[in-house]
């Protein structure tokens, strides 16, 4: 990767950073050598290493900018790129599309890239960047970190706009996130009822790697973002209970029963939470198992809890 964006404070430092994330090698000249120069050179440096891609990440601009377009046109004719592909923000609406269409006529998109689609904004400058250049949409960004760029899928995208949700990429995610062979012990150990603590935190600490809850919830048929509008969905549930269940030893875990006014008082002092809310992670738990049963058993039997509240989700 080769860091061309000699203006922005820090933007330097932070390609590094993802370089290193990622085990990618970082070219960089510092802040005072021309971008022109530093693209350059970047090209003799990729040779002499065996290197066959290099990403050059240019300095966001606004189109009204002609010296900084003129400095992207010599870059262009320097490296000669095989792709070209322009970043949006989501939020900026429509200046997204003025944006794309100059830099389209200046220097020929091959593909965009759409960022912040995660923000209450539901994506309608993805159509109208589309329109107006006839480029495609290659990858959208849906969360902060790096593993929240995904390949951008058109169909997907149109059901999240029209609020039918997302099953597909939900699928995907889960696909990234669950271990197969876990999966089927988990699976046999809900028919056995030996479902653990110990488990459930397993189970959890996947989930987040999902992205959300609030999220994964707008993918579900029905429940779009305008519907979770007013929803109680506490980011940080989750967070408290993984650490009352961390502050547990593993013998209480897997066998919850063992747990007596001392040890949850231990365990309250140990999470930084009280006593009641261990209790209520108790309850909730021995809730969740009896609905995992039910499951087994045939049918549904709607044991979502009071009111229809997931159990460890702050409602």
């Amino acid at each position: 990767m080769v860091a061309c964006d000699i203006y922005r404070p820090a933007a330097i430092k932070q390609l590094q950073i993802v370089g290193k994330t990622y085990n990618i090698p970082v070219f960089e000249m510092g802040d005072k050598v021309s971008p022109v120069t530093i693209a350059e050179k970047s090209l003799d440096f990729a040779r002499e290493n065996g290197h066959d891609i290099v990403l050059v990440d240019t300095a966001g601009r606004l189109h009204i900018d002609d010296a900084l377009m003129d400095e992207l046109t010599n870059i262009r004719s320097i490296v000669k790129p095989q792709e070209i592909l322009l970043v949006v923000d989501a939020m900026t609406g429509q200046d997204a599309v003025n944006v794309a269409q100059t830099f389209d006529e200046k220097l020929g998109l091959d593909g965009i890239i759409v960022t912040k689609l995660d923000s209450d904004t539901r994506g309608g400058a993805v159509l109208s960047v589309k329109k107006v250049t006839g480029k495609p949409v290659k990858y959208v960004g849906m969360g902060e970190k790096l593993d929240d760029m995904e390949p951008f899928h058109p169909d997907r995208m149109a059901s999240r706009i029209l609020g039918m949700g997302d099953v597909l990429s939900l699928i995907d995610k889960a696909q990234q996130a669950f271990d197969e062979k876990q999966a089927a012990e988990l699976e046999q150990k809900i028919r056995n009822n030996s479902f653990t603590l110990e488990d459930f935190l397993s189970q959890m600490q996947q989930i987040k790697k999902m992205g959300s809850i609030k999220d994964l919830l707008g993918m579900i048929p029905g429940l779009n973002q305008a519907a979770l509008a007013g929803a109680e969905v506490d980011e940080n549930a989750m967070v408290h209970t993984e650490a009352i269940i961390q502050s547990m030893t593993r013998a209480e875990r897997l066998d919850p029963s063992i747990l007596n006014g001392s040890r949850k008082k231990r365990i309250a002092s140990g999470s930084g939470r009280t006593i009641q809310e261990v209790n209520r992670l108790l309850k909730q738990f021995e809730e969740m198992r009896k609905m995992m049963k039910s499951f087994t058993g045939g049918g549904l039997k709607n044991k979502f809890g009071k009111k229809g509240k997931l159990p460890f989700f702050g409602g």
